[in-house]
């Protein structure tokens, strides 16, 4: 099991969680991505930043709701696929829902 980031995070991007993980998993582009992602083949499981996560838009692998289950697909291939990561969390969330 891993971490996901979900929805929540998406255009928020507060950095609480990156602060506190001991194996600095948590990555992003500044300026480029609109969330955050957790490295699945590098999350030790310490759950450390779920608690921090301000949005709670953090979850264990197996309890990320049910409406949002293409976050997980999402965080793992932005580790192997940059591009394809943010083309696909623009078709699933898209960048005018954000508040102002």
């Amino acid at each position: 099991m891993t971490y996901v980031i979900a929805e929540p995070c998406v255009d928020v991007m507060d950095q609480a969680c990156v602060a506190v993980c001991p194996v600095d998993c948590i990555q992003f582009e500044e300026g480029v991505d609109r969330t955050l992602f957790i490295d699945p083949d590098e999350c030790i499981d310490c759950g450390a930043c779920e608690p921090e996560c301000p949005t709670a838009a953090i979850f264990p692998e197996d309890s990320v709701p049910g409406d949002q289950a293409k976050y997980t697909e999402l965080n793992a291939l932005w580790f192997s696929d940059k591009d394809a990561a943010r083309a696909m969390l623009n078709e699933i969330t898209p960048a005018c829902r954000a508040a102002p």
